[in-house]
């Protein structure tokens, strides 16, 4: 590597640390990353139902970047665990109409039967208790990270492989069914992202922390140097995202709307 090249990335790295991170806003990365397109639109189909729905729950709505798009109702509620996104999603939220909440335990804050619709991407998913909020008739659509999400990440760090998340849509059809919900569509995907600059892997590591654990630009200079020269040399650091999505519904005939309660 040349002292120029080697100048380049030291300041991809430097410029990707000094990045303020707030919400779950991955602007910063358009045209640093080019991602194959989804087989379905989470936010038209999501929009779609949030049109015709009277109240709306948006679990884990990070800084409400995502609702603030979908013109829900008036009266809906969004909750977020992470405390430093809570002021970015009410300040956001706020001029629609949307009450937030922070979740501090794995039970989320609103009421039973509470809404007729909840939206949930990228959020942890836990059926159950979409069952007990949702209304009968009420309906979820969930776009959920898969188990084996950019593995590649991973492997590049020499980091355990990723923790969590559904490992099929067999998987997470059982678990929605075993909450009592009916799944009337269940789909899964493995579209590929290419990083086209090192720094853009940098500000996506820092974003999603718990992708590699214990990840630092200093602990991990080699591997960071590793990932570009594959840039450089291959055009791309290419890692395979994988995406599932659900919708599915609370059996029972629709209750007339209720009036959320001031």
């Amino acid at each position: 590597m040349t002292r120029s090249s080697q100048a380049g990335v030291d300041r991809l790295i430097a410029d990707a640390v000094a990045v303020p991170l707030s919400g779950w806003d991955f602007s910063r990365l358009e045209g640093r990353v080019r991602s194959d397109p989804l087989p379905w639109d989470y936010r038209a189909l999501a929009g779609a139902a949030a049109r015709r729905a009277t109240r709306v729950l948006d679990i884990d709505t990070g800084g409400g970047e995502v609702l603030a798009t979908l013109g829900v109702p008036a009266g809906s509620v969004a909750v977020e665990p992470y405390a430093p996104n809570v002021p970015v999603a009410r300040a956001r939220l706020q001029a629609y109409g949307i009450e937030v909440r922070e979740r501090t335990a794995s039970r989320l804050p609103v009421e039973d039967a509470a809404f007729d619709l909840v939206l949930n991407r990228h959020g942890a998913l836990d059926p159950t208790e979409i069952a007990r909020v949702l209304r009968p008739g009420g309906s979820v659509w969930t776009q959920q990270v898969g188990a084996v999400n950019d593995a590649e990440l991973n492997a590049a760090f020499g980091a355990a492989p990723p923790v969590g998340g559904l490992a099929s849509a067999a998987d997470g059809t059982a678990q929605l069914q075993a909450a009592g919900l009916d799944v009337v569509r269940a789909e899964e995907a493995w579209p590929g992202s290419r990083y086209l600059d090192v720094g853009a892997v940098v500000l996506q590591l820092r974003a999603v922390s718990w992708q590699v654990p214990g990840f630092d630009v200093d602990r991990h200079r080699s591997e960071l140097l590793e990932i570009d020269r594959v840039i450089r040399t291959s055009g791309a650091f290419t890692v395979t995202s994988h995406r599932l999505l659900f919708h599915a519904v609370r059996p029972g005939p629709a209750a007339a709307p209720r009036l959320p309660q001031r």
